[in-house]
């Protein structure tokens, strides 16, 4: 039997779970004033860090990839300012009382880049196509809790799950459960290169990519059902999007200071002043609460960090904030969790809860053993060092990371004798150490998604560790995983809170910095901001050129 449906603000009332901190700093992000008239016309070049690996949002699994996919592909739901879910795809949409069965009610008249249209068989097509583990999606592991999509009639589709899943609408308003043409995905494995075939139902479509340079992207003419927090219902107002890949920073804002491209991601700390306060640029500021911070995951089923004092000294034996602040100029902000600091499920309690105690740190291995030194200072045991490496997969190498963990390095070596060797590892050999659980340390923000699938995804017994979940902390697993299933806004705050806590005490994760994205940008570039669910900076659909 059909369940009855409601507006999206009742189904939200039904299970509600507000991210408002998040959503703060969306106030003061360049809109158009309402003095000012946006206009149609012309082409915008967007400089950014990095090349995507894979331009399929179910597939891509590399944070900077979505501030590209966002501009073809749409969401059934949107997430908006106060963590509010409202209408993009799905006009309308309602929960069962016992959080097992979501309906939703398709906008009509939508299709997709390549003229098929978009109804309940499409989506249900789509989610089917992600959970089917044959095409080894990543966007997989956020329908897990699905256990049948079912279409009701061609505008409603219904998902039936085998447990609740507290985090179901924010997966839903993903990026990486966007929707793409059935016709494209059964067009083989090559969507990830990009291109025409990539079809979506954004407001703009994929042209034509050139590795290592550039994409290219034109207006969707016929686009009339933007999310529900856009500035304007209809098409894009500007003809064309390029987006070059520019991964120096120097060349990045050359290209900005001398008018080659109109917007830029990624400034480097020392150029920030180029651009802040000076005439004929802007300089924004997003968010740091949809991804996780920047931190170290440590695989602590592999000596040394079998150990517990070993991790604690390893999360203690430097001074983090004085890194973060040498590296990054006060641009970011030192983490104390891996949950982002605006996040509503952030436990604040952790801040100067731990680190920088180098006495406590050296008092932690002397007892755990490693009480003697080799010819390069480094402490042994046993005729062992005491070592563990930082695997870093080349392709997610942004924003000085890398400097930051050298850094790093070059502290624990000095003030506790810890070998914290850094190794650059190409994203082949990283997917082969995942798989078979003998990664030592990874380095990494973490996919946007609700709280408790973060938490999943990073440390969770299903997360980075799943190959060896068996060794791993139970303790720590049941907390996320009745995060996942607690339908009590309060409840789920609270565990999620005790498993950030149960993380870093454990030393299981050494949180570095809170990541936000920068955006600087010519003046006359309009309607620039930062979506919510991502905290990427927004798709272009809502910019425009000040002709003056």
């Amino acid at each position: 039997m059909s369940l009855p449906l409601v507006s999206g603000h009742a189904a939200r009332r039904s299970l509600r779970l507000s991210l408002g901190a998040a959503a703060a700093c969306l106030l003061c992000f360049g809109q158009a004033t309402a003095a000012e008239t946006p206009r149609s016309g012309g082409q915008l070049s967007f400089g950014v860090t990095t090349d995507p690996i894979c331009f399929n949002p179910h597939r891509s699994t590399q944070q900077n990839s979505y501030i590209v996919i966002r501009n073809y592909i749409d969401s059934l739901v949107a997430k908006g300012t106060g963590g509010r879910f409202l209408p993009w795809l799905a006009q309308e949409w309602s929960v069962s009382a016992d959080g097992k069965t979501y309906s939703f009610k398709l906008r009509p008249n939508v299709l997709f880049h390549d003229g098929s249209k978009l109804d309940a068989e499409a989506v249900k097509f789509n989610f089917d196509f992600v959970r089917d583990t044959k095409n080894t999606n990543a966007a997989g592991e956020l329908l897990k809790s699905v256990s049948a999509v079912q279409v009701v009639s061609p505008t409603e589709v219904r998902l039936q799950l085998a447990r609740p899943d507290s985090g179901l609408l924010e997966s839903i308003a993903s990026v990486r459960l966007g929707l793409i043409s059935p016709k494209a995905l059964q067009s083989g494995d090559g969507l990830c290169a990009g291109g025409p075939a990539l079809a979506g139902t954004g407001p703009f479509v994929f042209e034509n990519y050139t590795r290592g340079q550039s994409a290219s992207f034109v207006k969707n003419k016929d686009y009339a059902w933007a999310p529900g927090y856009a500035a304007h219902p209809g098409a894009a107002y500007l003809d064309r999007l390029t987006v070059r890949f520019l991964p120096e920073y120097a060349v990045r804002a050359g290209a900005l200071s001398s008018g080659q491209v109109d917007v830029i991601e990624g400034v480097q700390p020392t150029d920030v002043g180029l651009f802040k306060g000076r005439p004929g640029f802007q300089f924004l500021v997003g968010p740091a609460g949809a991804q996780t911070s920047f931190t170290l995951n440590v695989n602590y089923t592999i000596p040394p960090a079998t150990d517990v004092r070993v991790r604690r000294a390893l999360r203690d034996g430097a001074d983090i904030g004085a890194l973060v602040n040498s590296v990054y100029r006060g641009t970011y902000r030192r983490a104390w969790s891996n949950i982002g600091p605006d996040n509503h499920f952030y436990n604040k309690a952790l801040e100067n809860s731990w680190g920088n105690d180098v006495k406590g740190a050296n008092r932690l291995l002397d007892e755990a053993g490693w009480t003697t030194r080799d010819a390069e200072g480094y402490r042994t045991k046993d005729g062992q060092r005491l070592s563990i490496e930082v695997g870093y997969p080349q392709p997610f190498i942004r924003d000085n990371r890398e400097v930051l963990i050298q850094g790093l390095q070059a502290q624990l070596r000095k003030n506790l004798g810890f070998d914290l060797k850094l190794r650059f590892i190409t994203g082949g050999e990283w997917a082969q150490q995942l798989q078979k659980g003998n990664w030592t340390i990874y380095p990494n923000t973490y996919l946007p998604a609700d709280a408790a699938q973060e938490l999943q995804g990073n440390i969770g017994e299903s997360g980075f560790i799943h190959a060896v979940a068996d060794k791993g902390d139970k303790e720590l697993f049941g907390l996320i995983n009745d995060a996942l299933a607690s339908t009590s806004a309060e409840g789920k705050k609270k565990l999620v809170e005790d498993a950030q806590r149960r993380a870093v005490d454990q030393g299981i994760i050494v949180p570095l910095f809170s990541a936000n994205y920068q955006l600087a940008a010519k003046a006359h570039v309009r309607g620039l901001s930062f979506e919510t669910q991502l905290d990427s900076p927004s798709n272009f659909h809502d910019v425009w050129l000040d002709a003056k």
